[in-house]
């Protein structure tokens, strides 16, 4: 049986932490402590990162279908992924996810108006497949939402209706529609083409902080020693270090 993981329980308390501590002081400690390869490779994937662009899910079932998502907005730079957990935990299956749950945000909202309210100044789409924009309209619109639906309900009818646009995927054959994780792929692909990356430097700067975190080995206990202190809600701060001395996993 593949594993099975619920993403937000333990990256969103690393991320909040990240979000108050000083960024330049984390930076200062770990980034000597890495690989000149390790920095560029972190660099690298940073500077693509988008802002612009994000998808939300809602009420998502199959952790194979969240995990390969999550895949995706990694492949493809989106930073965020905006979740409504309506009837169950947002899960993803870490075999089908390969490390991507480490590098993307997932965001998590009880309720449909809790994510309308968060993705105010986006530009929200459902995907339909009667959606009057097809793919390649989606890089036109300078901040986009792409909303997918639940595997057996599609898109809840509050939700739907705050989707200004609906896009759809043109298809010859005789399927109607794609395998959500599927759809989620092909339209990022197509909504992030020619953007370039465009996180603020203060969001790249404390990503990065927290990317170091994440590769450098006992890196809380580095920072702890040094006197740099995460708070993290829900336990201690070494809750979140890898048994075995990798890092933060």
């Amino acid at each position: 049986m593949f594993p099975r993981a619920r993403t937000p329980s333990r990256r969103d308390p690393l991320r909040r932490a990240f979000a108050t501590v000083d960024s330049e002081a984390v930076i200062a400690l770990l980034e000597p402590l890495c690989t000149d390869e390790r920095r560029e490779r972190l660099t690298e994937v940073l500077g693509g990162r988008l802002s612009s662009v994000t998808l939300v899910m809602d009420a998502p079932h199959d952790p194979h279908n969240g995990a390969a998502v999550l895949r995706s907005c990694d492949a493809f730079g989106v930073q965020e992924l905006h979740v409504v957990e309506r009837t169950e935990a947002f899960a993803a299956n870490t075999a089908v996810a390969k490390g991507s749950e480490r590098w993307v945000d997932v965001i998590h909202h009880a309720t449909v108006a809790d994510a309308i309210h968060a993705l105010e100044g986006f530009t929200l789409v459902a995907t339909h497949p009667a959606g009057e924009l097809t793919p390649d309209d989606l890089a036109t619109l300078p901040n986009v939402a792409l909303v997918l639906g639940n595997e057996h309900d599609g898109i809840c009818a509050e939700l739907r209706r705050a989707c200004t646009h609906g896009v759809r995927i043109p298809m010859r054959g005789f399927v109607e529609s794609l395998n959500v994780s599927v759809s989620a792929a092909t339209l990022l692909a197509y909504a992030t083409s020619g953007r370039r990356g465009d996180l603020t430097p203060d969001q790249a700067r404390r990503l990065y902080a927290r990317w170091l975190a994440l590769t450098v080995p006992r890196s809380l206990d580095i920072l702890e020693a040094r006197g740099v202190s995460l708070t993290l809600a829900g336990g201690r701060m070494d809750a979140l270090a890898d048994r075995d001395g990798r890092g933060i996993t």
